[in-house]
């Protein structure tokens, strides 16, 4: 990772995963905001040359702990894919759910 960056904004995540997640680093002094429907993926190093990911949510009014992943080794992007894709589509689905019944009420 480049140096002062303490995190990485996914924009995009692939069905496939061995695709690359499309993101946007994150520097160290900049504040935890998770724009609402974004994940935020941070990393720290361990004692032992691993890596402790962990993944947030951004929703309107606050962020959510989706997982962590401890002492990971290695190229790691293949582990998070999993998460990231899910929590991504159902995050749009709740979105066009809330949607319509907002037409619908209205």
């Amino acid at each position: 990772m480049p140096d002062g960056i303490r995190g990485a904004l996914v924009h995009h995540v692939s069905d496939n995963p061995d695709h690359a997640l499309t993101i946007s680093w994150l520097e160290a002094d900049r504040p935890n905001l998770v724009p609402p429907g974004r994940i935020l993926l941070s990393w720290t190093p361990t004692h032992d040359s691993g890596t402790n990911v962990t993944a947030y949510l951004g929703l309107p009014t606050s962020e959510v702990l989706l997982a962590t992943w401890p002492g990971l080794t290695g190229e790691w992007s293949h582990i998070v894919h999993p998460t990231v894709i899910e929590v991504t589509g159902l995050h749009s689905a709740l979105t066009l759910s809330t949607l319509v019944l907002k037409l619908l009420a209205d």
